[in-house]
């Protein structure tokens, strides 16, 4: 493995899981992002990986589009859990 996180990673769930709990945690330590409700950055920054990988896989499937709000909910509220069950 070259990279850290590929397109094809990302487009997974277990993928934009990872890539959304690091940058919440990373986001979290800002003021200005401190002030907002942690589901809401998990859930743009869930919906705002996947809208990128989306575009940047190659061939995207505007059906797909449709279903990108609803994905993001699944992968923000996923890391949201991944991180409480390793803080308990």
């Amino acid at each position: 493995m070259n990279t850290f996180f590929s397109t094809q990673m990302l487009l997974t769930c277990s993928g934009a899981t990872l890539a959304v709990t690091l940058i919440t945690q990373l986001l979290k330590g800002i003021r200005a992002v401190d002030r907002l409700p942690t589901r809401i950055v998990s859930y743009a920054a869930a919906l705002l990986i996947m809208a990128l990988a989306w575009v940047s896989s190659g061939s995207p499937d505007w059906r797909e589009l449709l279903l990108l709000p609803v994905n993001a909910v699944v992968v923000a509220l996923a890391a949201n859990g991944s991180y409480d069950a390793m803080r308990a």
